[in-house]
């Protein structure tokens, strides 16, 4: 039998509705409050610092990027050049095969045919010279190994030692790199550097 005094106890737990029960998430002390005005200075300082980073990366780039298409520019005739080298060294030894007097003694048939060499070869290197490509003789400078290959020492007392003193075959240049080092002979038992005055008493 069901009493009629007795107390419905579904009144005091009521049943639950179906919804979780959130509770309000725990911030830490050095935490600002989501919505503060501490919490909004926080992510614009973060944004700020991500932008100035972003706008830093991107001038380093852009200066890359301005220096590989200027190297593109200067360097990218390089195997071309290279190859053509060779024509140049072959028109230079056709004209050092022959020898001053049957230069001047030859008939106007051959006196023609070496001029047109001659102003072939030159107009060679002034189209090298028109990309970049420039052609140097050390002859009488100091030898320096980054620019020059020795092939030989020559014994020679005239001239002070490590001058270059014969070029085998000249070099070239393609804007500041060396595209060819220039093959020498170089000057051995000249004068050497005087040595340091020895100073102390």
């Amino acid at each position: 039998m069901i009493d009629p005094n007795r107390t419905n106890d579904n009144t005091e737990n009521p049943a639950p509705t179906g919804e979780p029960v959130v509770s309000k998430p725990y911030i830490m002390p050095d935490d600002p409050e989501v919505g503060s005005t501490e919490a909004l200075s926080k992510e614009l300082a973060e944004t700020r610092d991500k932008m100035l980073r972003t706008l830093a990366e991107m001038e380093n780039l852009r200066q890359r990027t301005r220096r590989e298409v200027a190297d593109a520019k200067t360097y990218g005739i390089t195997g071309f050049a290279r190859d053509v080298l060779d024509i140049a060294d072959n028109m230079q030894r056709a004209l050092d095969a022959v020898p001053a007097e049957a230069k001047e003694a030859a008939d106007p048939g051959l006196k023609a045919l070496i001029e047109g060499v001659e102003l072939t070869e030159r107009s060679l290197l002034n189209a090298l010279e028109k990309n970049g490509v420039k052609k140097f003789d050390p002859i009488g400078e100091k030898f320096d190994p980054n620019f020059q290959q020795a092939m030989f020492e020559v014994p020679d007392v005239s001239v002070p030692s490590g001058t270059v003193v014969q070029v085998m075959q000249a070099g070239y240049m393609i804007g500041e790199r060396i595209l060819r080092p220039a093959l020498v002979g170089v000057s051995k038992g000249g004068a050497k550097a005087a040595p340091a005055a020895d100073f102390t008493a």
